[in-house]
């Protein structure tokens, strides 16, 4: 996970989603990204952003331990 500099506005969002290895979500009371690696169970306040191409390339990511950069870029 990671924090944002300020929330985003989440009105009119659902209640919450049933991520999937691979998505991009916002987790609102908290204002932080959380990056699914994994299948998860329902959480209420995860509003889905989008998802990586490739959700195994995301499951690479669970094996680095300590702090890293990453650039997360729109694709088009």
């Amino acid at each position: 996970i990671f924090y944002l500099s300020k929330k985003l506005n989440t009105q009119n969002e659902p209640d919450g989603i049933n991520p999937k290895a691979g998505d991009i979500t916002y987790y609102a009371p908290w204002g932080n990204i959380a990056i699914f690696y994994k299948n998860f169970r329902y959480s209420n306040n995860l509003i889905y952003l989008g998802k990586f191409e490739n959700a195994s390339d995301v499951s690479k990511i669970s094996d680095i331990k300590g702090d890293f950069n990453m650039t997360i870029e729109l694709a088009e």
